[in-house]
C-alpha cells in the first residue's frame, strides 16, 4: 500500500501529514489481522516550483529537496507513521527507471513530440484551456495562469481510454468512494480523453529524457512511477522478486484533489506498460483549517509537530483520524482539539483506565482476579466487547477509519456505563461482596485490554501504555472474540499514571497566541488575507414555543440514489436513507450539485414535512442547505461522523 508521495516545496501542514497517519492506522491493522505489509511514502522533487523556491532560496534544486525531504521524513517519523520504504524521486534508481519508461512507452508509439499552447499554473504545474478557468484562475487551486508555448512530448490518452472505462465497470471497487469514480467518469472518461503532456522544456529541474536533452520528463509520468520503481520494476524485465511480491498494489491512498492523475493517468501508463492495475484506489476527503482560510496571524496554519508538541501524537493522531469522514471534508481547530482531547481522551478513556487501576489497588491490593460471581449486566458488557472487533474490522475493510474508531470508544463507554451500573465503591463495603466486586474489576480490565489490542493501530503509544498500566499485553487478533484472556491474579501497576490530563481551553489559546503573532506584529497581510469573512442578516420571523419546534422531526439522511427531474433545470431527485425507511426528496439544488457528487453524503432531513409534487415528482421530506446572498446554495451536513437515522435535536 502507499500514500501519494509528498511535494518537496515545503512543510507539510497537518491535512498533508493526516494522509500518511491514515495510512499507518491501516497498515498497523493489517498486520494485527495477520498481513504481510509493504507500506510505501515518499516525496515528489522535481518541477519549476521546487526550481523557483531554490532560486529564491539561493541554492541548488538538490540541496533545497534535500531539506525539504528530511523535514517531511522526520514529521513523518515524529508521527509514528511504521512506513517500510521512504522513497524520492531524487533516488538514482529511480531516475534511471523514469528514462527508460519514457524510452520505452516513446518506441511503442504511445509518446510523440509535438508542441503545447496553453494556460500554465505553475503551482499545480498544469496547462489549460481557457474555458477549463474558473472566474479566468487555475480550476484546481484558484491562482493566476500564464499564456506559455513549448515543444514537448504528448502521450496518447485516448488509446487506452475504453480499456480503462471497461475496467472501472468491472471493478466497482476500483475507485473509491463511489462519488470519485462518478466524478472521473463523468467528467474525463466518457466526454473523452485529450493527449497528455509528458515533457517540459521551460525548465531544467526534471529527469532528462536521455534521447532529447532538451527535454526533463513531466511531474506526472516522474512520480506517478514511485509506485513501481520503489518496490524494484525495470523497464527491461529484469524486476526485483519484490516487486514479483508487491505488485499490483492492494491501496494507494490518495488525497481527492489527485483523483484523477491517480484514476485514469496511471492506471493508463500501467496499460501501456503491460502491467497490471492496483487493486484500488482510495480518494480521501480534505481536512480544513476551522476558521477558514490560512494565515499565520489568524494562527490556523496548523503543522503536525507543533499540534503534537501542544497535545501529543496520539491525541493529534486520534483527532485527524477519528474526525475525518468517510466522503466528507473534516475540520481542524485548537478549540475542537480541546474539545475532543477533554471529552474522549480524558474523560472516556484516560479516566476509564485510571479508575479501574485505582480500584484494584485500593480494593485488592493491584491483584485482578476472576471469581465468576456473575450477574445479569455483565452479559451486556461481554457482548459488546466480544462483538467490537468484527465491527471494527468490517469497518477497516470499507476504510471507513472514523467509523472503526468509533466503535472502540462505543467500547470504552460501555465500560464506563458498567462502573456505574455496578458501583464497585458500594460493593467495596460489604466483605460478603468482595467477590463480586473482584469479578466486576476483571470484567473491566479484560475488556480495556481488549479495547486497547484494538486502538493500537491508531493510539500506538496510549495501548502500549494502557498494557504496561495493566501489566499485561495485546491479545491476539483472533482472540479478540472471546472474553478472559487476561490472565487471573496478574497484578495491576501500583500508581496509575493519566494518560490524558483535562485541557483549560484559555491555557492552550494563551499559549497559541504566544506562538503565532498577533495581528499587530505579524507581516503585513495580502489583499485576499484582509478580507473579513461575508455574514448576512435576514429578516427576522415571529417567535416560536419549543412545542412548535418540537412538531419538526429533523434527521440525518444518506443519499443512496440521486438523478436530474427531466421536466426541470433546478431539480433533483434522491433516495434518502433514513434510519430502515427510503425517502424520495426533491430538492432545488441542480445548480450546485450534481447527481453523482450527491451519492454517498449524509444530508439534514425535515422528515415529516408533509409530501408534495415538485414538476409531477412526489417528495417527501426537504434537504436543508444555507443560502448566501448571492442566492448560492450548501448543504448542512453533520460536523462528524452520524448514522442514518439520527435524530437533530
Amino acid at each position: 500500500m502507499t500514500t501519494a508521495i509528498a511535494y518537496a516545496s515545503g512543510k507539510p501542514h497537518i491535512g498533508n501529514s493526516y494522509e500518511c497517519v491514515l495510512a499507518d492506522a491501516i497498515a498497523r491493522f493489517k498486520r494485527q489481522e495477520g498481513y504481510e505489509v509493504f507500506f510505501q511514502t515518499g516525496t515528489d522533487e522535481h518541477g519549476q516550483k521546487i526550481e523557483l523556491k531554490a532560486q529564491e532560496a539561493g541554492v541548488s534544486p538538490k540541496q533545497y529537496v534535500d531539506e525539504v525531504a528530511a523535514r517531511i521524513q522526520s514529521i513523518w517519523d515524529l508521527m509514528n507513521c511504521s512506513y517500510d520504504k521512504f522513497i524520492r524521486t531524487t533516488d538514482a534508481d529511480h531516475e534511471k527507471q523514469v528514462q527508460k519508461i519514457f524510452r520505452k512507452l516513446y518506441d511503442k508509439g504511445d509518446i510523440y513530440k509535438g508542441s503545447y499552447e496553453g494556460l500554465y499554473c505553475t503551482p499545480c504545474e498544469s496547462f489549460w484551456t481557457e474555458s477549463q478557468l474558473v472566474d479566468g484562475k487555475c480550476p484546481e487551486c484558484g491562482r493566476e495562469v500564464k499564456p506559455a508555448k513549448e515543444e514537448a512530448y504528448f502521450f496518447q490518452m485516448s488509446k487506452y481510454a475504453d480499456r480503462l472505462i471497461a475496467h472501472i465497470e468491472a471493478h466497482p471497487e476500483f475507485i473509491q468512494p463511489v462519488s470519485r469514480k462518478n466524478e472521473m467518469m463523468n467528467n474525463f472518461l466518457k466526454p473523452g480523453l485529450q493527449d497528455l503532456c509528458v515533457s517540459r522544456t521551460s525548465f531544467d529541474w526534471g529527469i532528462p529524457v536521455d534521447f532529447d536533452d532538451r527535454h526533463v520528463v513531466y511531474v506526472w509520468l516522474d512520480a506517478l512511477s514511485n509506485y513501481i520503481t520503489g518496490i524494484g520494476y525495470d523497464c527491461d524485465g529484469a524486476s526485483s522478486d519484490q516487486f514479483a511480491k508487491n505488485w499490483p498494489a492492494d491501496l494507494h491512498l490518495i488525497g481527492k484533489d489527485i483523483i484523477r492523475f491517480h484514476t485514469i493517468y496511471w492506471p493508463i501508463f500501467l496499460m501501456a506498460l503491460d502491467l497490471p492495475l492496483p487493486k484500488q484506489i482510495f480518494g480521501h476527503p480534505w481536512l480544513l483549517q476551522g476558521d477558514g482560510k490560512m494565515s499565520k496571524s489568524k494562527g490556523n496554519v496548523l503543522y503536525a509537530d507543533e499540534l503534537a508538541d501542544f497535545f501529543g501524537v496520539d491525541a493529534v493522531r486520534y483527532f485527524v483520524l477519528h474526525e475525518m469522514p468517510f466522503d466528507n471534508d473534516g475540520v481542524i481547530s485548537w478549540e475542537l482539539l480541546v474539545e475532543r482531547i477533554n471529552s474522549d481522551l480524558a474523560n472516556t478513556l484516560g479516566n476509564l483506565v485510571n479508575r479501574t487501576v485505582s480500584m484494584s489497588n485500593k480494593y485488592f491490593g493491584g491483584i485482578v482476579e476472576a471469581t465468576g460471581v456473575t450477574e445479569e449486566v455483565d452479559a451486556d458488557l461481554k457482548e459488546v466487547v466480544t462483538t467490537t472487533a468484527g465491527k471494527v474490522t468490517e469497518k477497516m475493510e470499507q476504510l471507513r477509519v472514523a467509523d472503526a474508531i468509533t466503535e472502540i470508544f462505543h467500547l470504552f463507554k460501555r465500560c464506563n456505563k458498567y462502573i456505574d451500573e455496578t458501583t464497585p465503591w458500594i460493593l467495596a463495603k460489604d466483605e460478603a461482596t468482595k467477590p463480586r466486586l473482584s469479578e466486576v474489576l476483571y470484567n473491566l480490565v479484560e475488556s480495556i485490554t481488549i479495547g486497547a489490542t484494538l486502538l493500537q493501530s491508531f493510539m500506538p503509544d496510549t495501548a502500549k501504555k494502557i498494557f504496561e498500566q495493566l501489566n499485561t499485553k495485546e491479545i491476539a487478533f483472533e482472540q479478540l472474540s472471546e472474553f478472559g484472556n487476561y490472565i487471573s491474579g496478574t497484578k495491576v501497576t501500583e500508581k496509575p499514571e493519566i494518560l490524558f490530563a483535562r485541557l483549560d481551553m484559555n491555557e492552550v489559546m494563551e499559549r497559541v497566541n504566544a506562538l503565532y503573532p498577533s495581528a499587530e506584529d505579524a507581516p503585513e497581510q495580502t489583499d485576499e488575507q484582509k478580507e473579513a469573512e461575508p455574514v448576512i442578516d435576514i429578516e427576522a420571523k415571529d417567535e416560536i414555543t419549543f412545542d412548535d419546534f418540537g412538531k419538526m422531526q429533523f434527521q440525518v439522511g444518506e443519499v443512496i440514489a440521486c438523478k436530474a427531474v427531466e421536466k426541470s433545470k433546478k431539480l433533483l431527485c434522491s433516495q434518502v436513507k433514513i434510519g430502515s425507511q427510503v425517502k424520495q426528496i426533491v430538492s432545488g439544488i441542480r445548480k450546485y450539485y450534481t447527481p453523482e457528487e450527491m451519492v454517498g453524503k449524509k444530508v439534514m432531513v425535515l422528515v415529516n414535512l408533509k409530501p408534495a409534487k415538485l414538476a409531477g415528482v412526489l417528495s417527501e421530506g426537504m434537504l436543508l442547505c444555507a443560502e448566501n446572498e448571492a442566492g448560492e446554495l450548501s448543504l448542512v451536513v453533520p460536523e462528524k461522523p452520524m448514522p442514518a437515522g439520527a435524530e437533530i435535536c
